[in-house]
């Protein structure tokens, strides 16, 4: 007997906002499939606005209802059973962000959870991580935000510690990261990292995903820290409006993907990480498997 069900998760970032729809298979004596069925991203930069000035603006509040409107509509036609709303840096620091959440359930329905990095990094764990990693090896898992990234110690398949640090995209593309923050960082990273011989770094996020796109390599196979480096060196030659037109990366990406490659290149080079696999996984899949496992709570359409 097969049944397929519809889930749906909504990542409200300090960059973007995803709706990832996603099928979920079960058959008699089989494992439960999770298969991807749409993706949609909006970049509605909340960061821009909460980093510097506190709130959400106006426009942005606008483009929210907006959104969260149009996902309504898609998660209906979709025919969708269950979903979740996660909103995480930028609207937990804003001074308006319960308010603009109140009113997306006016006008939407959509109902949203604020929540903190902790639970954030716990709701990515619950990804397929387990399906990329040798659980003879040790990792540092660094998933960039725009707001915040969440670092994580992986040694023999389990979670040893994990921390959410106030290092993001939109935060260093506005120079609001400071000194302190990078050296918390670093002594974080030297504590947990110095007892183990090898360490490789996952990364997730739009970025290195863009980036793992563009290299050309295959599934599974991971990036050099040399090619990082490379790479990182090369989009510094190219201007904003270059990268946009030259390198054809959307307008969107083309300024956050210069701070990201420094947060990765900063995490592997203080863990003594020669490479960084990308297993293209993030909180909206954490979310599905989240809601299906029923370790979070979920909302009914």
């Amino acid at each position: 007997m097969l049944s397929i069900k519809k889930y749906a998760a909504i990542d409200i970032g300090s960059n973007a906002v995803r709706l990832l729809i996603s099928n979920i298979i079960e058959q008699k004596d089989k494992p439960v499939q999770f298969k991807k069925n749409a993706l949609v991203r909006v970049p509605i930069r909340l960061g821009a606005d909460v980093f510097i000035k506190k709130k959400i603006s106006k426009d942005n509040t606008q483009r929210m209802l907006d959104t969260m409107l149009a996902f309504k509509m898609l998660m209906k036609t979709h025919k969708v059973v269950k979903y979740k709303a996660c909103a995480t840096s930028a609207m937990r620091e804003s001074e308006n962000g319960r308010k603009i959440v109140d009113l997306i359930y006016e006008h939407s329905g959509i109902s949203i959870d604020i929540i903190d990095g902790e639970e954030e990094a716990a709701i990515i764990a619950a990804t397929d991580l387990n399906k990329f990693i040798d659980n003879s090896k040790t990792y540092l898992y660094v998933d960039v935000g725009g707001g915040s990234t969440e670092f994580t110690i992986i040694d023999q398949g389990k979670q040893k510690a994990s921390r959410s640090f106030k290092i993001g995209t939109v935060r260093l593309l506005n120079d609001m990261v400071q000194n302190e923050t990078w050296q918390d960082l670093q002594i974080w990273i030297s504590q947990h990292t110095m007892g183990y011989d090898k360490i490789d770094v996952i990364g997730s996020g739009g970025n290195i995903n863009k980036i793992f796109k563009i290299s050309g390599k295959a599934i599974g196979k991971p990036l050099s820290f040399f090619y990082m480096t490379s790479y990182y060196n090369t989009l510094q030659r190219y201007s904003y409006e270059e990268r946009i037109t030259e390198l054809n990366l959307n307008q969107d990406r083309a300024d956050v993907i210069i701070p990201a490659m420094r947060i990765y290149l900063t995490a592997m080079k203080w863990s003594g990480a020669k490479n960084i696999y990308v297993p293209k996984i993030g909180l909206a899949d954490g979310i599905i498997k989240s809601i299906y496992y029923d370790t979070v709570s979920s909302n009914t359409q």
